[in-house]
């Protein structure tokens, strides 16, 4: 049965981090907060999982252009190709933050998702609950947004409306809060010059 776990947004409890890292490392689908809009993830590393995730979103797997999120740029060297020290720096300097970095992808990619992918997106959210599931799991976890089926409103904000939607599909929804209606800006890295190629809550400076 799916479970609404509050927990609070600056603080995370220790014990309700733990909570949700055993439901990932058992395979399940978990809808979170980020520093953008609320996501839907679970551990890269978990084929099933993965594949669910992918079914949410009415997708394959090998056509779902999932992100990952991080809790820090250093777990990224795994996943990404090399990178240059410009690059480094910019990403140092909004890291945390509502930022998606696409990134030339290493070989290294889970076989969970598609290995010929030649990018990824990168996540590194400012926002301690994620962050901590994300350190304590060991795992990155691949993350997709929660879209709202109104036509004006497209992202859901309301953690428990959230669940009222998706209580039958998801293993738990976490409740940190009222969530942003803006997207993460994303930034293309994957050619000689950094390109926004969606702007979205983040400035990139």
């Amino acid at each position: 049965m799916s479970q609404l776990i509050k927990i609070h947004p600056k603080n995370p409890s220790s014990k309700q981090i733990h909570k949700i890292v055993d439901i990932l490392q058992r395979g399940g689908v978990v809808i979170y907060p980020t520093d953008s809009v609320y996501g839907i993830g679970c551990d890269v590393k978990c084929k099933k999982a993965v594949e669910r995730v992918a079914k949410l979103k009415g997708v394959k797997v090998k056509k779902a252009e999932f992100s990952f999120i991080f809790s820090e740029i250093s777990e990224t060297a795994e996943y990404i190709k090399p990178i240059d020290r410009n690059l480094f720096k910019l990403m140092n300097k909004n890291l945390p933050g509502p930022f998606t970095f696409i990134l030339p992808a290493s070989k290294k990619i889970p076989k969970t998702i598609e290995k010929s992918r030649k990018s990824l997106g990168i996540r590194i959210p400012d926002n301690n609950i994620i962050r901590e599931i994300v350190r304590e799991l060991g795992n990155p976890i691949i993350t997709t947004s929660v879209h709202d089926d109104d036509e004006i409103v497209e992202y859901t904000t309301d953690a428990e409306l959230i669940f009222e939607k998706y209580r039958n599909q998801v293993d738990a929804v976490i409740d940190g809060g009222i969530g942003n209606n803006e997207a993460s800006t994303v930034v293309d890295c994957t050619q000689d010059e950094p390109e926004i190629i969606r702007q979205g809550i983040g400035d990139l400076y």
